[in-house]
């Protein structure tokens, strides 16, 4: 029977957990690494998931509008039906509105001179104003938006486009496509690649590759209606002059108005005569579209559903591979458990034994498994662009469910100990 050193004033029971815990070290290591592996599991689905759910809604949270003026079909801030410049003109009329701009977006191809192409998604905006664009610009200046066929894109999406620094050039569509400057934290997981740039470039852009035609007809009192008609341009034509990139008219297509509201101005109030005064339309404070897009993506989608579930499987695996070793060392002490209660330890007393060594598990393994997930997260998001976000609060989190995990699987352990015979002592 293996030595056992008997609690005593002096000697607090915990010293017999710890002496069974790093008593074989090789077995403590893998043990550790197994616990290390489940929290950095649960951390990392936990992390992505808040990221994601994050990244969705970032250029929302970023800019500095305090209502947006949106289609009634709008599902999310990059699937909403369009709405006519008009309303900018519409809404600036408003009482209790200090500045009222359009906001553009739409779906297009990336060209790089290597033949890469990438779908993106340009934003188009006002570069004189931070009423959108509220995010950082870590390499040239918003403004340089404004010249024609400029862009800005986000830092790590550049390699994505096969761009390498700035000033290169691709194409979107037909249209050359200049890099002017590098936007910092702006671009979503979920999306194809952010393309910014003003009003006048998206607009062109929009139509780049297209042939237009108007058709008219004349109705039964004399008033001409006509129509806009956009079809596919031969990839193999013949390009049409390069002419810089007309002002918008109050007929193009646009999907936001931004509205930035008077000192003093109750908001409420100012959306309802928002939608008074723009028919077909709703109108969202900034945290209210930040939510409905975010409530879109991480329920809508499924993602939600499959991040949470992988953070289930980790921390199922993380409680069979404590309960696996708990459950192992308590087989391997049972005898000195058994002297202890033939000596007249109550079962908390053993019980407390098993918990301290659980809590140690608990403590040793989050402690390197919390590192590894914030090194991991601060290294995905300047590489790849992808946010793991690692709050105070899911770390506070995300140790309580280790402390639970490590503690519910002790509960095995402890049933292997309520059965012990102190006669186990005694017998050969």
């Amino acid at each position: 029977m293996s030595r056992i050193t008997l609690p005593s004033p002096l000697l607090p029971m915990a010293s017999i957990a710890r002496k069974n815990l790093f008593e074989d070290i090789p077995r403590f290591i893998v043990a550790q690494a197994g616990i290390v592996f489940a929290v950095s599991l649960v951390t990392i689905q936990v992390g992505i998931l808040k990221g994601f759910t994050r990244s969705t809604a970032l250029l929302i949270d970023q800019s500095s509008a305090d209502l947006w003026v949106a289609s009634k079909e709008m599902v999310h801030l990059e699937l909403t039906s369009p709405i006519a410049a008009e309303k900018v003109v519409q809404a600036q009329k408003v009482p209790g509105v200090e500045r009222a701009e359009a906001l553009m977006i739409r779906s297009s191809v990336w060209r790089s001179d290597s033949g890469l192409i990438t779908p993106v998604r340009i934003f188009g905006f006002d570069p004189d104003s931070r009423l959108f664009a509220g995010w950082a610009v870590s390499q040239g200046k918003l403004s340089a938006a404004k010249q024609p066929f400029s862009v800005l894109v986000d830092r790590s999406s550049l390699k994505n486009l096969g761009q390498t620094q700035l000033g290169e050039q691709g194409k979107i569509g037909t249209l050359p496509a200049r890099i002017v400057g590098l936007s910092q934290d702006t671009q979503s997981i979920v999306s194809s690649i952010f393309i910014f740039t003003s009003l006048e470039n998206a607009n062109a852009y929009a139509t780049a590759g297209l042939n237009t035609s108007v058709s008219c007809t004349r109705q039964t009192k004399g008033d001409l209606t006509c129509t806009n008609n956009f079809e596919n341009a031969p990839l193999d034509g013949v390009a049409a002059p390069l002419t810089t990139p007309r002002s918008l008219s109050i007929s193009d297509p646009i999907s936001y108005v931004l509205v930035r509201a008077k000192a003093g101005q109750d908001l409420q109030q100012l959306k309802q005569r928002l939608e008074a005064a723009l028919p077909n339309t709703r109108v969202y404070t900034q945290a209210e579209i930040a939510d409905q897009t975010r409530v879109y993506w991480s329920d809508r989608t499924g993602v939600g559903f499959i991040l949470s579930l992988g953070a289930t499987v980790g921390f199922v695996v993380g409680m069979v591979i404590v309960g696996q070793i708990l459950y192992s060392s308590v087989t391997d002490h049972v005898r000195e458990f058994g002297t202890l209660k033939a000596m007249g330890a109550s079962n908390w007393v053993i019980y407390s034994v098993i918990l301290e060594q659980a809590m140690w598990m608990a403590l040793l393994g989050y402690i390197p498994s919390m590192a590894f997930c914030l090194g991991l997260g601060a290294w995905t998001q300047t590489a790849k662009g992808i946010m793991i976000l690692i709050t105070p609060a899911t770390a506070g989190g995300v140790f309580m469910l280790t402390v639970v995990m490590c503690v519910g699987s002790a509960l095995f352990a402890v049933q292997k100990v309520t059965r012990v015979d102190p006669a186990i002592v005694f017998k050969a």
